[in-house]
């Protein structure tokens, strides 16, 4: 029987794991549940498996949980210290779905146990890449990707040598304003940022996929996660989603990864790695699809493209400073403070603000992200007057 975490429990990623684990109960344990605000639906998911704990983001909700569990026999927690105990309690699997730069502390704390850290928290590795890959290093642990495009090429590597490797492409479905021309952009709504026409997806990651914020921190993701050199990453906009990355290589060979836009694939890959087992997603039929299409992001309708490229370049912790402006940024248009289109000039705002505080620096040091992040989000606030008038 294999103990597992999940962290983010409550969220899209959370709830397909926890679809999978129900599938064949008798192997697994389940130790800790983490969640958001959703207290009832976390509750009923720790009733459900079994879980020794379940631990809620915010401590004015911990009465709330303690109720909803009573009699359970589940430990409740709240608050940041309570997940990282939570994260800290030796399993065999965890997943790392909590949204946001969040995210990255439990992992950490989850990887010092020497498992496998099943990554759908990008973030993670953008803000700290190198630390992360380190920890996992030092521990002896494993992380494998859960974002469907880096499980797309993790997958296709398997076997190979990344010195065959010529270029890796990530396919994006260009989400929910793809048809849009981008003088309707000013005007657009977090409301209709939020309709993604492929995935079920939380608001703010289905809003970042409107931005290609999303697809702007998978770049930089691909980059850390694999070593490749960001000259040969690149970008496609795939509006069907069936192909999630195609790796080529030096003799001109490409290998796509083709499957249903449903998480589960890569949440189940993942779960029974190194070997594969029975998922419950839909088999593709060729016949019905028709065709496939693709085509080349417009970086002046996307700019978080180019400014992942940026960050690439400079590395450091210019990766802290693009997620928590761009975090901060989300707040501020799903509140209808600014535009759509004011995201990304927010961005590049405090990247070019902060460009002069040594953001070259190696992000060794949690400290070093939490303080870059938090003076990051700072920095959008104060630049938003400005932005605004």
């Amino acid at each position: 029987m294999r103990r597992v975490s999940i962290f983010g429990a409550t969220g899209s990623i959370g709830c397909n794991t926890l679809d999978l684990i129900a599938r064949d109960p008798e192997a697994y344990e389940v130790v800790a549940l983490t969640g958001g605000r959703n207290v009832a639906k976390l509750a009923k998911q720790a009733r459900a498996f079994g879980a020794k704990i379940a631990v809620v983001a915010d401590e004015g909700d911990l009465d709330d949980l303690r109720d909803a569990l009573r009699g359970s026999g589940v430990e409740a927690g709240a608050g940041r210290q309570a997940i990282l105990e939570a994260a800290a309690r030796p399993v065999d699997w965890a997943m790392s779905a909590i949204v946001g730069a969040a995210g990255l502390e439990p992992g950490l704390a989850a990887l010092r146990n020497g498992g496998t850290l099943a990554l759908a928290n990008k973030e993670s590795l953008v803000c700290a890449g190198p630390l992360l890959m380190e920890t996992a290093r030092r521990h002896g642990a494993t992380i494998l990707p859960v974002d469907s495009e880096h499980s797309a090429v993790f997958q296709a590597l398997t076997g190979e040598r990344m010195e065959a490797v010529e270029r890796v492409i990530i396919t994006a479905s260009g989400g929910a304003f793809r048809d849009w021309p981008i003088e309707r952009l000013a005007t657009a709504t977090a409301a209709e940022a939020a309709t993604h026409p492929n995935w079920d997806m939380g608001q703010r990651i289905t809003i970042d996929s409107a931005s290609m914020f999303n697809k702007a921190l998978e770049l930089i993701e691909t980059r850390e996660f694999f070593g490749v050199d960001p000259a040969r990453i690149e970008v496609l906009v795939h509006p069907e989603s069936l192909i999630h990355a195609i790796v080529g290589f030096t003799d001109g060979g490409l290998m796509a990864h083709v499957g249903p836009h449903d998480m589960r694939h890569a949440i189940g890959y993942a779960l029974n790695w190194p070997d594969r087992a029975h998922i419950p997603v839909e088999r593709l039929d060729f016949a019905a699809m028709g065709r496939l299409t693709f085509e080349a992001p417009d970086e002046v309708k996307y700019p978080a493209l180019r400014l992942a490229r940026e960050v690439m370049r400079d590395r450091g912790l210019s990766g802290t400073v693009l997620n928590g402006a761009k975090e901060r940024a989300l707040d501020h248009f799903i509140a209808g403070r600014i535009s759509f289109l004011h995201m990304a000039e927010t961005v590049e705002r405090v990247l070019n603000i902060m460009s002069s505080e040594r953001l070259g620096i190696d992000a060794s040091t949690l400290d070093m992200v939490r303080n870059a992040d938090e003076t990051a989000r700072k920095r959008v606030d104060e630049v938003l007057p400005r932005l605004t008038s």
